[in-house]
């Protein structure tokens, strides 16, 4: 059936309640990448902040920043983005007593039944995802039109000679508006494009080559002598590949550099705050975010994805967000870790890929 978004409920401001509650204490920030002592820490979730006797809503949020009140509305921002003299939102009650108000079930119907008591309501790799799978295929033929598809890629995804060609795919299909990965990603990828390996495997056979530890190497080098990975892939004829189909299409991708990291590649952020910073600059045009095989990404992106979204109209939103591991802990974990409205399908990232690809017709 075709793919119907969930509405948004917003709280009722005219309710005593919310007409009584006090404004927000609002502080100036100390020094620069200091909040002021009672800060409120921001949550996934809608939260409304009462100023002037209006309550105004977070419009691009984070998990773990601070709310600062500034021309009319709130901002969110990273302690060490803070300035001295930032009007930082104060105060830990949010039930609106101190002019904050966290906004959990703006999602939910409230005529669809919750049970209080149930069997398998956890992501397991003996949960059924049948029903995700197609509910994602038509959540994806929605964004393609109107909305914003954002994938999180780790670097075993590019082992498989049909996963690479499946997420081609779904590049040239239109279901791929950013891409976010790191420095093994985009290398292993580019060395099965360049020698037809991965870390000196054959992407299909799966044969070793005689030196092939050398080859992710190799490929690094002849990148790095051409000074950029769009160089390298016009002259040498590049043709295949996720890194070379987002070129190829427009779509942008970074590349968040680790201390792992081999060459690295020249378009690689090896700083963490610049790389996080481009990172957060695609998730604040995000719809969906599907994560694929990488606990750290994911986590990472997790923690900078809130619950909703505002659109340009105005409306609301839910953002959707699906962590896809065959691990059942890594899915569990960025549950554990905030976010706590992801949703985890439980299987090996490469074959989810591929039915993904052809689920959507590609």
């Amino acid at each position: 059936m075709p793919f119907e978004m969930s509405a948004y409920h917003a709280p009722d401001f005219t309710a005593d309640c919310f007409k009584n509650a006090p404004d927000a204490s609002l502080i100036p920030a100390p020094a620069d990448g200091v909040a002021p002592d009672n800060y409120h820490a921001m949550s996934i979730y809608p939260e409304y902040f009462k100023t002037g006797g209006n309550w105004l809503l977070a419009e691009e949020s984070r998990m773990d920043c601070v709310p600062v009140y500034e021309n009319g509305k709130i901002a969110v921002r990273e302690f060490r983005n803070l300035k001295k003299g930032d009007l930082v939102v104060c105060g830990r009650t949010e039930d609106g007593t101190e002019g904050i108000f966290l906004h959990l079930d703006g999602f939910e119907d409230p005529k669809e039944e919750q049970q209080s008591f149930a069997f398998r309501q956890g992501h397991t790799r003996e949960s059924s995802f049948s029903r995700d799978y197609d509910e994602l295929y038509e959540l994806l033929k929605y964004e393609h039109d109107h909305g914003n598809i954002l994938w999180v890629l780790g670097p075993a995804f590019t082992f498989d000679y049909d996963a690479r060609n499946a997420f081609s795919r779904i590049i040239a299909g239109g279901y791929a508006h950013a891409l976010l990965a790191g420095n093994a990603l985009a290398t292993h990828d580019l060395e099965g494009a360049y020698l037809n390996t991965a870390l000196g495997q054959n992407i299909y056979t799966r044969k070793l080559e005689h030196n092939g530890h050398y080859n992710h190497l190799d490929t690094l080098n002849k990148v790095r002598s051409y000074g950029s990975v769009s160089e390298f892939i016009r002259a040498e004829n590049i043709d295949n590949g996720i890194i070379c189909s987002c070129e190829k299409y427009g779509v942008p991708y970074v590349l968040g550099g680790s201390i792992r990291d081999d060459g690295p590649l020249p378009c690689t952020i090896g700083d963490v705050y610049r790389a996080q910073d481009a990172m957060r600059a695609y998730v604040k045009e995000a719809t969906t975010v599907i994560c694929m095989a990488t606990m750290l990404h994911t986590i990472a992106v997790g923690n900078m994805t809130p619950s909703y979204r505002v659109m340009k109209d105005g409306s609301i939103r839910r953002i959707y967000f699906y962590c896809v591991d065959i691990s059942e802990f890594m899915v569990n974990k960025l549950m554990d870790r905030g976010s706590l409205t992801s949703r985890g399908i439980v299987t090996n990232a490469q074959d989810f890929i591929v039915n993904i690809a052809n689920g959507l017709g590609l």
